[in-house]
């Protein structure tokens, strides 16, 4: 089996993206929700507040898109790569 690299670089993203967005929108709601998690992602992101300022949810947003997209396309290059290598050829 091989995974549609684009596909799995898209899902990832949007999910990454989707996470950070959800997160990012409900610290405006309640300050203080998700600080650790908002707080770690702004220790990986460079220009990344996690402030409850709709900007920062705007940028944090497409960090995880593109982080996301970026993780998913290398999962899925070194997944075909090795599934490719370590199969067994048929008889």
């Amino acid at each position: 089996m091989r995974f549609d690299v684009s596909a799995l670089a898209l899902t990832v993203g949007l999910f990454w993206g989707g996470a950070m967005f959800l997160v990012g929108a409900a610290n405006l709601v309640w300050p203080g929700y998700g600080r650790a998690f908002l707080e770690l992602a702004a220790s990986i992101y460079p220009g990344y507040q996690p402030t409850p300022v709709i900007g920062q949810v705007v940028v944090g947003t497409l960090y995880g898109l593109v982080d996301g997209a970026i993780g998913g396309l290398l999962f899925g290059w070194i997944y075909n790569l090795l599934s490719r290598a370590l199969s067994t050829p048929a008889a």
